[in-house]
C-alpha cells in the first residue's frame, strides 16, 4: 500500500513538473520567472513528498506495530489455550494411573481371595479354598453358641458342597455332635457312621465310634453299645477313644 501511495505522488510530481514549462511557453511568465517558480514548486513538492513520506512511514510503522501486537495477543491465547490442554490431558494421565494401580491392586485382592491356604487340621498340613475355609468357620461359630439345629444344617450343607474338603471329616463329625445334642440320636449314630466308614483315617473316626457307642446307650441298645466299643477298641487300640471305650466295656459288662 505504501508503494503505491509513493508511485502516486511520484506521477503527481511529474505532472506538475511537466506543467510548468507549458504555462510559460504561454506567455504567463518571463523565462527568470517561470525558472523561479518551477523551482519553488519542485521544492514544495519535494517537502511534501518528504512529509507524507514520513506520515506514511509512521502510519505504516504503527499499523506494523499493531499488527505485531495483535499476533503477540493471539500467540499467547495459543499457548494458554494449549497449556489448558496439557493440563487437561496431565490430569486425565494421572487419574488413568489411579485407576490401574486400584484395578491391579483389587485384582491381586480378589486372587488372594481365591488362592488356597495352607491349615492345620488334627495336625496335618492341608490346602483349602477361601470359600470352604470361610463356610466351616462359620458352620462352627453357630456350632459354638449352641444353636444346634442351626449348626447341623450349616454342617450338612458343608459337607453336601465340599465332599472332598480336607474339613469334610470334622463337618461330618461335629454334624454328628449336633444332632446329639438334639438329642437326635438315630441321625447321629448314621452321621458319625460316616465318619467311620468314608474317613477311617481321619483323627476324628475313633471319637465318632465312642459317640455311636454313647447315641445307642441314649437309645438304650446296650448290644449296639457294646458292639460299637469292641469295634473302636480293635480298630484304634492307640487311640485316647479307645482307652474311654474300655472303661465304658466294663461298666457295660
Amino acid at each position: 500500500m505504501k508503494t503505491l501511495y509513493k508511485f502516486r505522488f511520484a506521477a503527481l510530481c511529474l505532472a506538475l513538473a511537466g506543467a510548468m514549462p507549458l504555462q510559460a511557453g504561454a506567455g504567463i511568465l518571463d523565462d527568470d520567472e517561470a525558472r523561479k517558480a518551477i523551482l519553488d514548486l519542485r521544492s514544495k513538492v519535494e517537502n511534501l513528498g518528504r512529509e507524507l513520506n514520513a506520515r506514511l512511514d509512521t502510519k505504516s510503522d504503527k499499523r506494523d506495530a499493531l499488527d505485531l501486537v495483535n499476533q503477540h495477543e493471539q500467540t499467547v491465547q495459543e499457548i494458554a489455550r494449549l497449556r489448558g490442554q496439557i493440563e487437561v490431558l496431565a490430569n486425565d494421565i494421572a487419574n488413568a494411573q489411579k485407576r490401574q494401580k486400584d484395578f491391579y491392586a483389587d485384582l491381586d485382592a480378589r486372587i488372594a481371595k481365591l488362592e488356597p491356604r495352607q491349615v492345620s487340621i488334627d495336625g496335618k498340613t492341608a490346602e483349602v479354598d477361601p470359600g470352604e475355609l470361610k463356610s466351616y468357620d462359620a458352620a462352627m461359630a453357630t456350632f459354638k453358641t449352641g444353636d444346634y439345629k442351626a449348626a447341623a444344617t450349616a454342617l450338612s450343607e458343608f459337607v453336601r458342597r465340599y465332599p472332598g474338603s480336607s474339613y469334610a471329616s470334622n463337618a461330618q463329625y461335629w454334624l454328628g455332635n449336633a444332632y446329639y445334642a438334639q438329642r437326635d440320636y438315630k441321625n447321629a449314630i448314621a452321621a458319625q457312621e460316616i465318619v467311620a466308614s468314608t474317613y477311617q483315617d481321619s483323627a476324628k473316626a475313633p471319637d465318632a465310634m465312642l459317640n455311636i457307642a454313647s447315641s445307642y446307650t441314649e437309645l438304650k441298645d446296650k448290644k449296639n453299645a457294646r458292639k460299637a466299643l469292641l469295634s473302636l477298641v480293635s480298630k484304634y487300640p492307640e487311640s485316647t477313644a479307645a482307652v474311654a471305650a474300655k472303661d465304658r466295656l466294663a461298666v457295660l459288662k
